[in-house]
């Protein structure tokens, strides 16, 4: 957890998915990792979460500061 200059609570983490899915008749591993962040009351709750805890998460996807990478930024969780 960190605080922005103006006292906001931030907090940036990584997100895995990993499930298995049908594709042409084929069983397919899929694996992603994803950098996230979150802000306010928002980062307290999810700094509370134990890692590796299952939840759905919402949002959107925006270019990181350099632009070289991807960021998602959360809007929501729900605790699976």
């Amino acid at each position: 957890m960190r605080y922005t200059p103006a006292g906001l609570p931030a907090l940036n983490l990584k997100l895995e998915h990993e499930s298995e899915l049908m594709q042409e008749g084929v069983k397919r591993t899929v694996k992603v990792a994803i950098k996230a962040m979150a802000f306010g009351t928002l980062a307290e709750r999810l700094s509370k979460q134990a890692i590796g805890s299952v939840c759905k998460f919402s949002g959107f996807l925006a270019n990181a500061r350099q632009g070289k990478s991807v960021v998602f930024h959360i809007q929501e969780f729900l605790q699976d």
